[in-house]
């Protein structure tokens, strides 16, 4: 059985993915099995962030990878942190202290303005440097204060408009069906199966 690689190092993320990806014909390992190797810098755009994680996840462990670039989107904060949000506000700051820099900026911000979106690209990348992408989106908006114990990251604040609470309060069965990385990881599932099978069939790693 091959070994898939998800270019992440977040636990939570890893996870998620984990049981988005189960049933796949895969060892499924994160970058905690790889502590040597170093993900590019991130830019200011979701597919080339995603593809650039999965393309070099691919290549430095000779698996097939997949990444993913997610954010969330602001109505009045003008998009904002969109593909910065996993480094809102700086690097010294955890899910909890992102949340609550979110809400600083959002004072006063009312109705329509805190309208807000969850985005993810998915990236699929061979070690032969081939690459296909994928998007998901889920609507909704910001909350006054966190609520729900669950997800991670700004679930806590997000007010889901399809489950009618916060993502952290949407079971994770649920979530594994509507959230933005379901809906992209869905969308790349027939190449991720078709790709592993090319490569189990050659005894690749």
């Amino acid at each position: 059985m091959p070994r898939l690689v998800v270019a992440t190092g977040n636990p939570g993320k890893l996870r998620e993915i984990r049981d988005l990806l189960r049933g796949v014909r895969a060892e499924v390992v994160g970058l905690g099995d790889f502590p040597d190797l170093r993900m590019p810098e991130e830019g200011d755009v979701y597919e080339e962030n995603a593809v650039a994680k999965a393309r070099s996840a691919a290549l430095a462990t000779g698996c097939v990878a997949v990444g993913d670039d997610s954010g969330l989107e602001v109505e009045g904060l003008g998009g904002r942190p969109g593909p910065h949000s996993a480094r809102y506000g700086g690097p010294a700051l955890d899910d909890a202290g992102r949340v609550a820099h979110l809400l600083r900026e959002m004072e006063g911000l009312e109705g329509p303005k805190r309208q807000a979106r969850f985005v993810c690209v998915a990236a699929l990348a061979s070690p032969e440097g081939t690459f296909e992408i994928a998007h998901g989106s889920c609507e909704g908006e910001i909350l006054l204060a966190p609520e729900g114990e669950g997800g991670f990251g700004y679930d806590p604040v997000f007010f889901s408009a399809s489950e009618g609470c916060s993502m952290a309060r949407v079971p994770d069965a649920r979530k594994n069906e509507i959230s933005h990385r379901a809906l992209a990881f869905r969308a790349l599932r027939a190449s991720l199966e078709a790709t592993l099978a090319r490569f189990a069939a050659r005894g690749s790693p």
